[in-house]
């Protein structure tokens, strides 16, 4: 899943606060964007760790567009920017269960090719999951 990232710098401060918006409670603080993406996404997988643990719901991400237009812009004081990280949510989503799947020969035909040609996809189950999971978001 992507999700947004508020990286917000006060003009008097010398870090940033990076937030996530659909993850309330999920921030950081970092000297510098790169730093604050990188901590992010630990804080990212420390609350999901916890939303499992719980038996929580993965909240689905807005788009970016959706805060912006929501908030707008930051006052005077600050800046404000927009990022977007990508987030592989399956380890959060419980243990694996094996299960058949009845599906037409050319069908698992293409899914195996794009499974080859993508290093984003390491099995045909892993193809398969993400395929679900986007579905599932609409």
């Amino acid at each position: 899943m992507k999700y947004p990232v508020k990286l917000e710098k006060e003009i008097t401060a010398d870090h940033y606060q990076i937030t996530v918006p659909d993850l309330p409670g999920c921030q950081a603080k970092a000297k510098t964007i790169d730093e604050g993406l990188t901590k992010i996404e630990q804080a990212i997988a420390s609350h999901m760790s916890i939303l499992a643990e719980y038996g929580e719901a993965i909240p689905t991400p807005h788009p970016v567009d959706y805060y912006v237009n929501q908030t707008g812009q930051s006052g005077q004081n600050s800046s404000t920017i927009w990022a977007i990280t990508k987030i592989d949510i399956s380890p959060y989503l419980g243990k694996s269960h094996k299960i058949n799947v009845t599906l037409p020969e050319l069908l698992i035909k293409k899914i195996d090719h794009q499974v080859a040609q993508s290093p984003a996809y390491k099995t045909r189950s892993g193809f398969i999951a993400s395929a679900c999971l986007s579905e599932l978001q609409k």
